[in-house]
């Protein structure tokens, strides 16, 4: 993921090496996959700006192309961006639910699924 080195997910990481990332269901109820990884913070500035292309051109759904590098990388340098690699070790789910109308509300169970290992040996 890319950030700057000054936000908080970074410096968590530098600090921890380790994060969560949660993936959210957008349609109600919420179901959900937790991914725990290993991370680091890394500099590399052509990995850094591969990596701030890639997201540009999957938001804009447009291609940038070698014209647009760039700008991208005054941008990496002057927002000091990193990237934070992460290698995940394990994932927890909760099993989807969805209703189908607002009157047939069921709970939500958060602990119905264990959390699986994850074969990441080339991780991070």
């Amino acid at each position: 993921m890319s950030t700057t080195a000054a936000r908080g997910k970074a410096r968590a990481v530098a600090r921890d090496g380790k994060v969560g990332l949660c993936v959210l269901d957008e349609r109600w109820p919420f179901a959900y996959l937790q991914v725990y990884a290993d991370a680091v913070v890394d500099r590399d500035r052509d990995l850094v700006v591969d990596v701030m292309m890639a997201v540009a051109e999957r938001m804009s759904g447009q291609t940038l192309g070698a014209e647009g590098r760039p700008l991208v990388e005054q941008m990496a340098e002057k927002e000091d961006r990193v990237v934070v690699r992460c290698g995940p070790y394990a994932t927890f789910a909760q099993r989807p639910r969805h209703l189908y109308e607002n009157d047939r509300v069921e709970e939500i169970t958060h602990w119905e699924s264990p959390i699986v290992p994850w074969d990441a040996s080339d991780a991070v």
